[in-house]
């Protein structure tokens, strides 16, 4: 069997292993025995000569030893400790022990109690005498003002019938007096002239003044005479129509 191809028995328990190629060993164990020879025939011959010189050629270095790592033993575990010494115990004296004081319970703060709601009042009664009088109100204040139209209607119509009254007094007034005026012959257009008349409720003239002139003497002399002669003067369809003063005017040709 070839050595590099199968294993050979070598002693008990060794057993090359097959399969592995085993040139460079055996070349390395070869040239050890070499060098173990020679070494052996120097070591016997040294003293009597010069030892030669041996070269040793290697045709291949050796392999790196393997240095395989030592395994990893666990260590010991540490003794446990030992256990504490009990510490003595002192004796306390009986000291009273004061009881601890006890918080004094928190009065209960109560609510206050909430106000009792008010009733509200029911407001429609004052609400309904309220409108009524405000109504009362305006209707007072349209009957105040039909009242016063009214008196103002009756007022109007007063004061037109006294003008009525008063324009018949002073145009039969007028009249009278006219007929009693003679005209001067050199009078000429229609000149006005008026005359303020004073008289009693009798109508008797007790003053005439001339107000405003005609421009004519003798047509304001021929009015003033005419007065005084158709004193009494007419007196008024009613009494309440009677004026102590009279502005009376004329015109020539009335």
């Amino acid at each position: 069997m070839s050595a590099t191809r199968a294993g050979a028995f070598i002693g008990p328990g060794f057993e090359v292993p097959r399969d592995e190629f085993v040139g460079p060993s055996a070349l390395l164990a070869l040239a050890v025995h070499a060098a173990l020879a020679v070494a052996l025939v120097v070591g016997v011959h040294w003293q009597s000569r010069a030892p030669a010189v041996v070269t040793v050629e290697l045709w291949q270095a050796p392999p790196a030893p393997v240095v395989q790592p030592e395994p990893v033993r666990a260590k010991p575990a540490p003794p446990p400790p030992p256990p504490p010494k009990p510490e003595p115990r002192i004796e306390k004296p009986d000291i009273a022990v004061k009881a601890p004081v006890k918080p004094k319970p928190k009065p209960e703060v109560k609510p206050a109690p909430k106000p009792a709601a008010k009733p509200v009042p029911d407001e429609r009664p004052a609400q309904q005498l309220l409108a009524d009088a405000l109504r009362r109100e305006q209707q007072a204040l349209a009957a105040d003002r039909e009242s016063r139209a009214i008196r103002e209607q009756l007022a109007r119509e007063a004061q037109a019938a006294h003008d009525r009254g008063m324009q018949t007094w002073v145009d039969k007034i007028r009249a009278k007096i006219r007929g009693n005026i003679v005209l001067p012959p050199d009078l000429q257009g229609n000149p006005e002239a008026m005359v303020l008349v004073t008289q009693l409720p009798t109508g008797e003239v007790l003053q005439a003044k001339l107000v405003i002139s005609s421009g004519h003497a003798g047509y304001d002399d021929a009015i003033m005479r005419a007065i005084l002669k158709s004193s009494p003067l007419p007196k008024p369809d009613s009494a309440g129509l009677f004026a102590r003063e009279l502005k009376l005017t004329f015109h020539p040709k009335d």
